[in-house]
């Protein structure tokens, strides 16, 4: 590395961002509750504010319930 170079890191904290993305290609949840479940059990990976609201958590299970 050149001896004038500096390194960065940036830490970018996305919270919620599974579920936002899912609103920005259907709109029709905004203001809805929203949770994204991982592929292969079923954990909730995301959730919005609404969702939150409700009382359903990360890495929520609902299916073993």
């Amino acid at each position: 590395m050149h001896s004038e170079m500096k390194q960065i890191f940036a830490l970018c904290d996305v919270n919620a961002m599974y579920a936002a993305c899912e609103t920005v290609f259907d709109p029709s949840l905004v203001g809805r509750p929203v949770v994204v479940a991982s592929n292969n059990d079923g954990c909730a990976v995301a959730r919005n504010a609404e969702a939150k609201a409700l009382g359903i958590k990360i890495w929520d299970n609902r299916s073993s319930s």
